[in-house]
């Protein structure tokens, strides 16, 4: 089994038309099982299109209603990309993966607030998206890099995901499902939400948790794990700041108060139960050790 996407996933990518969306779609639909995967895109203006054998369509409900997709992944440039995660919505997907970087707060709180009481799951956006090993790959990640096998991936950090991935990779172990659920201030699942899922998912035996300094989400999971995870947890915090002027990796690395820091969040995790190390190089190995 996997978590939120799997061989038999029916997915439409949405901004289709552009280099970025076309870039992607097609190194998806090479990977695994994708030419099966990947039945729509949607672009206004241009339905009745194709890219690589895929057909385009002018909405979403109409690449639902001729497909019977149900996950969405967006491409959509960052002042329209807000408005594609509506639509997505409102077309009732079961999952919207938002790769978009640079979506103004303003609309994604608004998105947010609309997507209340509504059953459509957010993955992003500012996010690299997810991959079930030799099956699907939705997102920005190598697919190379990655191994089908018994770890769950969740991190805040693209760069620190694929570092996790070729690190398991090396110790001789593959991944459930990757997910990267992106480090923007206002996005859709968290920590918690995955760790819930891999909790649950008969394949995942343990999990590697990557967070980043800013908010306590990491801190929210951890106490969460104490209470309810029945697998070990590795767990890593990316505490590397900027230089003065210069702007951090990601918009949710926003350090308040004193809160939110990398030694904070590590002092909560290890208090909870999970194995943290400081050092991204070894996130692997004590994986493998655990294991064992």
């Amino acid at each position: 089994m996997s978590i939120l996407i799997n061989k038999d996933t029916k997915l439409i990518t949405q901004g289709i038309t552009g280099k970025t969306g076309q870039f992607h779609t097609k190194m998806g639909k090479e990977y695994a099982n994708g030419r099966n995967c990947y039945v729509a895109g949607v672009t206004p203006k241009k339905g009745g299109q194709s890219f690589e054998g895929i057909p385009i369509f002018e909405t979403v409900k109409e690449a639902k209603k001729a497909t019977g997709a149900t996950v969405s992944v967006i491409y959509v440039p960052p002042p329209f990309a807000a408005a594609a995660i509506e639509e997505a919505v409102d077309a009732e997907l079961e999952l919207v993966i938002c790769i978009t970087e640079g979506i103004p707060v303003r609309d994604m709180i608004r998105t947010k607030y609309k997507m209340q009481s509504r059953n459509t799951r957010l993955i992003g956006p500012n996010c690299p998206g997810v991959i079930t090993p030799d099956e699907i790959k939705i997102g920005i990640m190598p697919g190379h890099i990655h191994k089908k096998g018994p770890v769950g991936v969740v991190s805040r950090s693209g760069t620190l995901t694929y570092e996790a991935v070729g690190q398991l990779r090396e110790v001789g172990l593959g991944q459930s499902t990757c997910v990267g659920i992106g480090g923007d201030p206002v996005n859709g699942l968290k920590h918690i939400d995955v760790m819930r899922m891999f909790n649950d998912d008969p394949r995942t035996e343990a999990v590697i948790m990557v967070g980043e300094i800013g908010g306590s989400e990491e801190e929210a999971c951890a106490r969460w794990v104490k209470d309810n995870m029945k697998k070990p947890v590795v767990g890593f915090i990316a505490g590397v700041t900027a230089p003065p002027g210069k702007r951090m990796g990601h918009a949710g690395a926003i350090i308040s108060g004193g809160k939110g820091t990398a030694a904070e969040k590590l002092a909560v995790m290890e208090e909870c139960g999970i194995k943290v190390t400081r050092n991204p190089a070894e996130m692997g190995k004590l994986l493998r050790a655990i294991l064992k």
